[in-house]
């Protein structure tokens, strides 16, 4: 499945002589208008986030996955690859290659609606257009730079290759790009982030859940500064994201409304616009809604059973309710396909997945690591807590709340910082899986990851995945290298 957009490093693919350059040049990014209104600068800004899921290689990639066995469940090429930390082959929906095109073809609009508000007469009644466009191409950069270079450690020059950072619409054929350092990358990232953050109204959309609302953009704000390991600011954006602090109302009601609900009402509800704890919502040409549960190589019996095992609450997460299509395959039915025939009488078409950007959940246990960071040991247990009092059915506060010594004893540690922090990590691994957000905290605390490979005897092997590991950056499409930009060494 090809991206509708021109993108950087494609133009060779896609053009076939200098006349026909010269004429695909002069073409809007999505060729349907000339961003003349503030209308059209929204409608083409609806495109500016990437149309794809990273989900299915991350989340292979990470210790959310594990290997079901020979000949069980579905033995797809790229979730292998990414299993097996091998250099992900195909060009197609979940694969490496198709998220960096899509990511490109995301800023390509951003970069399209940024130039032609800059050409407006008046450019001011743009201004929550040009705040989204900042934002988006801020993420889209920043997800590439997590996915695709070294992680940013704020104790070292940060001068490894980052990724490309474009600002303009492009124009020429093969045209040549600088990687820069993660350093610069990182730098470009925060200056389109503080400029467009204070620009966000919600009120610019009919449906601000697809946009970069003002919570999505805090959201954002304060993962990138947890990569940045500025905790403050972690701090200072989460709170801001739910003034009074009412996260509890604003994460996902598993111990309750989605424990009451039906398989087909669980997975309508979790990518719902309604539902509080989404904060960006995303769509994707992809098939991950249909086989998260059924590759070889996902979450299986062992991670099943690591689910339901008693946590630091001294109970399990008995809210979140999982449900099996037969031995090892399981599934939280976080996504629905959405199937869009190519037309009414067509049996061919495109699957598309719902993909959650940002939620309230990541949020609170983000800053729930920063507190812990700051030294703030009370404020990042009560966040603990309320994040817990939502996955535990019947919650008891009195017997099943967090506490200091509970956290020591369940960790074995004295240290009560590092407690709070494994606290929060165990709590985002096991809430977000089959969502591949397990892969971004791997990568900026540096994680070591264990995957198990079964014999044809069944018999498990073990390979481990180091810190330092070349493997751990995702691979370059192989065309980048026309316009002059290495690929990751192996």
């Amino acid at each position: 499945m090809k991206s509708k957009y021109t993108i950087i490093f494609l133009s060779a693919l896609m053009l076939t002589s200098a006349s026909s350059c010269k004429k695909f040049l002069e073409q809007v990014p999505d060729q349907r208008t000339q961003l003349n209104t503030v209308e059209k600068v929204s409608e083409i800004l609806a495109t500016a986030y990437p149309q794809a899921d990273y989900a299915t290689f991350t989340e292979a990639a990470s210790d959310n996955a594990e290997d079901k066995g020979v000949n069980v469940g579905t033995l797809d090429p790229p979730n292998q690859d990414a299993y097996l930390w091998q250099d992900v082959q195909g060009r197609d929906t979940g694969t490496p290659t198709y998220y960096w095109n899509a990511s490109y073809a995301a800023i390509a609009a951003a970069n399209a609606a940024l130039d032609a508000i800059a050409k407006a007469p008046d450019p001011t009644e743009y201004l929550p257009y040009k705040g989204e466009a900042l934002l988006a191409r801020a993420y889209a950069h920043f997800m590439l730079v997590v996915l695709y270079s070294k992680v940013y450690d704020p104790a070292t020059a940060n001068d490894s290759p980052g990724i490309p950072y474009v600002l303009t619409p492009e124009k020429v054929v093969f045209k040549q790009y600088d990687r820069g350092t993660v350093a610069s990358t990182y730098a470009l990232i925060e200056k389109d982030l503080t400029e467009g953050l204070p620009l966000i109204k919600n009120s610019a959309y009919r449906v601000p859940k697809y946009h970069f609302n003002q919570a999505a953009a805090y959201a954002f704000a304060a993962r990138f500064y947890l990569f940045k390991r500025e905790y403050d600011k972690v701090v200072q954006y989460a709170t801001a994201a739910f003034p009074g602090n009412s996260f509890a109302a604003n994460i996902r009601p598993w111990s309750t409304k989605y424990y009451d609900a039906s398989a087909n009402e669980m997975q309508i509800l979790f990518t719902q616009a309604s539902e509080n704890s989404n904060l960006l919502l995303t769509e994707a040409p992809s098939v991950w809604a249909r086989n998260n549960s059924s590759y070889r190589y996902g979450m299986g019996l062992n991670l099943n059973n690591e689910q339901g095992e008693t946590n630091v609450t001294g109970t399990n997460f008995s809210g979140r309710k999982m449900y099996s299509y037969g031995v090892p395959n399981y599934t939280y039915l976080k996504f629905k396909e959405l199937f869009i025939r190519s037309s009414p009488n067509a049996n061919i078409g495109i699957p598309y997945t719902i993909m959650p950007q940002f939620t309230g959940d990541e949020l609170l246990l983000n800053r729930a690591e920063a507190y812990a960071n700051l030294g703030k040991n009370t404020e990042a247990i009560a966040d603990l807590n309320t994040f817990a009092s939502t996955r535990i059915r019947n919650y008891n506060a009195t017997t099943q709340s967090i506490t200091p010594e509970k956290i020591k004893l369940f960790y074995n540690t004295d240290d009560l910082k590092a407690g709070i922090i494994q606290t929060a990590l165990d709590f985002k691994k096991s809430e977000f899986i089959q969502e591949g957000l397990r892969w971004l905290d791997i990568i900026r605390l540096k994680l070591p990851v264990v995957h198990n490979i079964k014999a044809v005897n069944n018999t498990d092997t073990y390979v481990t995945l180091e810190p330092e590991d070349p493997r751990r950056l995702f691979q370059l499409p192989q065309e980048v290298e026309l316009s002059g930009v290495p690929l990751n060494p192996r």
